[in-house]
């Protein structure tokens, strides 16, 4: 593999996909902001370079593939670091360029299936940086793809905590329908999207098994042995738990996979809720 690749944000995400990427022979940088972040895609066997996505861009050298998994900013409504990133990428298109939004621009779809067609309403700020992403990068009308992730487990990315002390969770009759995909088949599919024919596409990146909260928790406390969390009503949760949550917990939606199992041939090594959460378990 002789492609010259990019990768920003080198989180988890990024450096599974990094380590991939090496092993095949390819030509690796890191876009990171910390010494940390850069000795860690060292150790991967990648380049790493300084940056920061909320000042000036230093030079970067030419990529024929880029992987953009940077979080927006915290605040606001706008991705202002997506922005300042494609004003560099004017210069210097790549062939392709593989983003990692969120399901949540789908909105509050009250327990619909959803697909890639449905229009984006998104409800809070956080979901709205990410819409304005999407649009930046259709106004870019370079070659992208989307990949719309719901929430993202693996090892290390457990309330295992929460389930040991038995912090309660909202029962399952107030509780909306929600999503995950392990973090190796999200890894894989931004490797399979990166070589997809296909220009400005976007994908449902899920297992496809949507489950209700209570249940996820229920799964957890199963593995680990410990009684599974008390339910509480959403009366209760309003004074309990954060608005961030209840944010997360107030939207409904099931994402149909079927785009990128059946056409882009994603073959899902964790499609089973229970043994991606024992895999993870024996990871962390």
């Amino acid at each position: 593999m002789s492609d010259r690749v990019l990768i920003v944000g080198c989180g988890d995400t990024g450096r599974r996909v990094l380590s991939r990427l090496v092993a095949n022979g390819a030509a690796v940088t890191g876009l990171v902001r910390t010494p940390e972040s850069a000795a860690l895609v060292r150790a991967l066997g990648g380049q790493a370079q300084a940056a920061d996505l909320d000042q000036s861009l230093p030079p970067i050298a030419p990529a024929d593939l880029v992987f953009y998994f940077a979080p927006p900013p915290r605040q606001g409504v706008v991705d202002t670091r997506l922005r300042n990133f494609l004003l560099h990428l004017e210069k210097q298109p790549p062939r392709r360029l593989v983003y990692i939004s969120t399901s949540g621009v789908y909105g509050e779809c009250n327990g619909a299936w959803v697909d890639e067609s449905q229009p984006v309403n998104p409800q809070t700020d956080r979901a709205k940086r990410r819409v304005d992403a999407e649009q930046c990068l259709l106004a870019w009308g370079g070659p992208w793809v989307i990949l719309r992730a719901p929430g993202i487990y693996g090892p290390g990315r457990l309330p295992l905590d929460k389930v040991r002390t038995g912090e309660p969770v909202l029962r399952d009759e107030d509780c909306g329908w929600s999503n995950r995909i392990h973090i190796e088949d999200l890894a894989s599919a931004a490797l399979l999207a990166s070589r997809d024919g296909s220009a400005q596409v976007i994908y449902n990146v899920s297992d496809g098994n949507p489950t209700k909260m209570a249940a996820y928790y229920a799964s957890i406390a199963d593995l680990l042995g410990v009684a599974p969390p008390p339910q509480i009503d959403w009366a209760t949760a309003e004074l309990e738990f954060s608005a961030m949550r209840l944010s997360f917990l107030a939207e409904s939606r099931r994402l149909v996979n079927r785009r990128i199992t059946e056409t882009l041939g994603l073959r899902l090594r964790y499609a089973d809720l229970r043994e991606g959460l024992a895999a993870s378990l024996g990871e962390g």
